[in-house]
């Protein structure tokens, strides 16, 4: 019986957030940024290695960028938790009774009666005093936890995945088409990612697909047009 709860837990979806949200963040934007580069490019120019320069260019710094925003980002989150949680360790020294009825009142919120929310607040504070009140106080657990280096690791890793298909691309599709060949893939690898990202989480899979692939489109023809605009202007 124990065993079969442990599996139910580690079937809900809420577990793999963190991770999911940096890994398909990452890819989605190394898919469309690195192909909205090569589409800009390739608009303005009629020979290959200014989009392969340009690609590679951005699919190299997109991934640092990446990996060092969501790093700096998740690390914001961490020191502002870490702050809390020393306030909290703080309040609980000066004033145990109030902080024992906050966290009954938090209870009784949840839908407890007074009675059994004060024995809730008074066996757990007794189990783990400060443990509770991160928890249920600060709303800080394992799963929403933020972890900076995981995170960085994740989104910096999954942007070169998605940055590499399109540059694969300029590499061996033909210059005359490229504009078309890197809008298809696009399509094709944001459709696959939207998809396997809505079944690992959980959600609806035609719905991904048509909203990443509605706005990957949207991206990718401005750029273009971006591209055919300055071409325009260099001849």
């Amino acid at each position: 019986m124990e065993n079969q709860a442990d599996d139910y837990l580690d079937n809900h979806y809420i577990h793999k957030s963190n991770w999911l949200r940096a890994a398909v963040l990452g890819a989605n934007d190394g898919i469309l940024s690195t192909s909205s580069i090569a589409i800009g490019v390739a608009a303005a120019s009629e020979f290959r290695e200014p989009v392969i320069l340009a690609t590679l260019a951005g699919l190299v710094a997109g991934a640092l960028s990446m990996a060092a925003g969501e790093y700096v980002s998740v690390s914001s989150q961490t020191d502002v938790e870490k702050s809390d949680i020393e306030r909290e360790k703080i309040e609980l020294e000066e004033m145990p009774e109030l902080e024992l009825q906050r966290l009954a009142e938090i209870y009784v919120e949840r839908g407890l009666k007074k009675e059994t929310a004060m024995q809730v607040a008074l066996e757990l504070t007794e189990h783990d005093v400060l443990g509770a009140h991160i928890r249920d106080e600060l709303g800080i657990n394992e799963i929403s936890q933020a972890k900076p280096l995981q995170a960085a690791l994740a989104s910096g890793a999954s942007f070169t995945v998605g940055g590499v298909l399109p540059f694969l691309v300029t590499l061996f599709l033909p210059i005359k088409t490229m504009e078309y060949s890197l809008y298809i893939s696009a399509i094709l690898f944001l459709a696959f990612l939207g998809a396997l990202a809505a079944k690992t989480g959980g959600s609806s899979m035609s719905k991904a697909v048509i909203r990443v692939t509605f706005w990957g489109t949207i991206a990718m023809v401005l750029t273009a047009l971006v591209g055919h605009f300055f071409g325009v202007q260099l001849a």
